[in-house]
């Protein structure tokens, strides 16, 4: 369907000839959930999660733009390229894309800098929805991730606006954030958050952190106007999708978090004899700092400090924690505390390190009995302790990334459960597909009631008119009523093939048909009124 005449003029120069001279994102290194894209000079087509290249020769529907002295050539290149770009509009679904960095692709001070604090992801939806080809998005960041979903008009221009925006707001450059992004599209991009969230994409397979921190997204970002329906139905269905995992396969059971992996790797450095007589230190005692608590107890440990800046959140610990001695340490005492201490976890929300190479140098050293390295678990994002620290004699330091040491224990198990949420995920993204594709006919949906209220009011006035003055408020109220109810039962049948959700025989290709044809015999003209809403937006943006 192509765009008005009047719609695909001067007004849209502008957005057309941006859309024209856009160079391509560079490419993310090749991964398991990655879309590598290497064709040049070959031209690249991204639809729906797959990755296809076409050589410039065979792609007869592209337009050349050639030099040419002739004016008439220049203007009839120009309108070809407005009609060109409109028409990819106008014929292109708006895709779910999620452009991510996370453990497994990027290093640990690269996510530091590009980390969103909850605080600020309204602002980060509403800054990424200003962006022209952005409608939806939505942000989450925890410390082993850093990903954002949005919903775009064009693949390949919203991965760019958004790679770009990210490169501004950590200080990156965008060549560095494309050197360890990955990029998923559509379904691939759905099937991702479905595995976050049900914990198979973690660390360690089934931990329950993320489903938690899923939720926050979803609480934070609701009702900030960038967290539209596609992208608010995703991550509900995203959180339903790990409960379900959880609940069927069991896979949370022995697993554990990130808090859980940094004792259990305090554990292995330290000597067996050693496991309930060092002396343990917590910087922080946030949530992570809880969970070290928690599981620090549960293997033995009974005495614990706990350096923080305020007495009220350790106070509410020893409540929690009755079975384990926890003493307080202000701020102000945290380098002596760390003096005595044998092993130090970390879990602040500090930009800065607490500790580097100069302030860990003139500790004491530790007794042989406990290794003899004093050993450092930072387990936050930013890192509270410098890497200088671990080339210092006698000390040991590990961040979020060397936690890996930890995912070994029950291995197949934990695959053999991977592999049956897998095929959840299978199920849910079905569901999820058609609800999405279902969106299509809403449109439709409101025009057609729109129509159907336009005619009924019309010719409830005119009735109305006939009757005189003398109609009491009764008879009035009667027949307006007497007019709905016939205009909802006209309605019934043909709205009810409008829904789709996957429950009954019917596909959704039928359904499709059915909004088409409804489309054709109102000449409801839904598909090009809407996208046309959508384009005029944008480029009024620009403006």
């Amino acid at each position: 369907m192509a765009v008005s005449s009047a719609f695909a003029g001067a007004k849209l120069e502008t957005l057309f000839l941006s859309n024209a001279t856009a160079t391509p994102a560079s490419s993310p290194p090749t991964s398991h959930y990655q879309i590598g894209v290497s064709c040049k000079p070959r031209r690249t087509l991204i639809q729906r999660g797959i990755v296809r290249c076409e050589s410039h020769s065979t792609a007869s529907s592209d337009v050349v733009v050639e030099k040419s002295s002739g004016n008439a050539s220049s203007i009839s290149a120009l309108e070809q390229l407005k009609t060109s770009a409109a028409d990819r509009y106008t014929k292109e679904k708006s895709s779910i894309i999620v452009i991510g960095l996370s453990i497994h692709t990027c290093p640990v001070e690269m996510r530091e800098k590009l980390a969103i604090p909850e605080a600020e992801w309204p602002r980060a939806i509403k800054e990424l929805c200003a962006l022209n080809h952005i409608e939806e998005a939505a942000v989450l960041s925890t410390c082993n991730r850093m990903e954002i979903y949005v919903v775009a008009l064009s693949q390949h221009r919203g991965v760019k606006e958004v790679t770009e925006w990210m490169s501004k707001t950590g200080g990156i450059p965008v060549s560095e954030i494309s050197d360890h992004r990955f990029l998923l599209y559509n379904s691939d991009a759905t099937r991702h958050i479905f595995q976050v969230s049900a914990g198979l994409e973690s660390l360690v397979l089934g931990e329950g952190q993320i489903l938690a921190q899923v939720k926050q997204v979803a609480k934070v970002s609701q009702g900030v106007a960038g967290f539209g329906r596609n992208i608010s139905g995703l991550f509900k269905h995203a959180i339903m999708v790990g409960k379900r995992v959880r609940t069927e396969t069991k896979i949370a059971e022995g697993a554990v978090s990130v808090s859980s992996a940094a004792v259990e790797l305090a554990l292995m450095k330290l000597p067996n004899s050693a496991h309930s007589t060092a002396r343990v230190l917590l910087i922080g005692a946030g949530k992570m700092g809880k969970l070290v608590i928690k599981h620090l107890m549960s293997k033995g440990c009974t005495k614990i400090v706990v350096v923080n800046r305020s007495v009220e959140r350790v106070d509410l610990l020893r409540d929690e924690f009755k079975d384990i001695e926890i003493v307080y340490k202000p701020l102000d005492e945290m380098m002596s505390s760390a003096a005595e201490a044998d092993v130090i976890f970390t879990s602040t929300a500090s930009e800065t390190p607490l500790f580097l190479k100069e302030h860990v140098i003139d500790l004491p050293p530790v007794s042989e009995t406990v290794g003899g390295n004093r050993l450092f678990i930072d387990i936050s994002v930013p890192r509270n302790v410098g890497s200088c620290v671990k080339d210092l004699e006698g000390t040991k330091a590990y961040n979020v990334d060397d936690l890996k040491e930890v995912v070994a224990a029950n291995r197949e198990d934990r695959l053999r459960k991977a592999r049956e949420a897998e095929m959840i995920i299978d199920e849910e993204l079905k569901l999820f597909e058609a609800w999405r594709d279902s969106l299509e006919t809403v449109p439709t949906i409101r025009k057609l009631r729109a129509y159907a209220e336009q005619i009924r009011t019309s010719d409830l006035e005119k009735c109305l008119e006939k009757m005189g003055d003398n109609v009491n408020n009764n008879t009035r109220k009667a027949v307006e009523v007497l007019s709905r109810g016939i205009v909802n039962k006209l309605l019934h049948g043909p709205l009810q093939h409008l829904r789709y959700d996957g429950s009954d025989d019917r596909t959704l290709d039928e359904t499709l048909e059915n909004m088409h044809a409804l489309n054709r015999m109102f000449n409801l003209e839904t598909e090009m009124s809407v996208l046309e809403e959508k384009i005029r937006a944008k480029v009024e943006k620009q403006k």
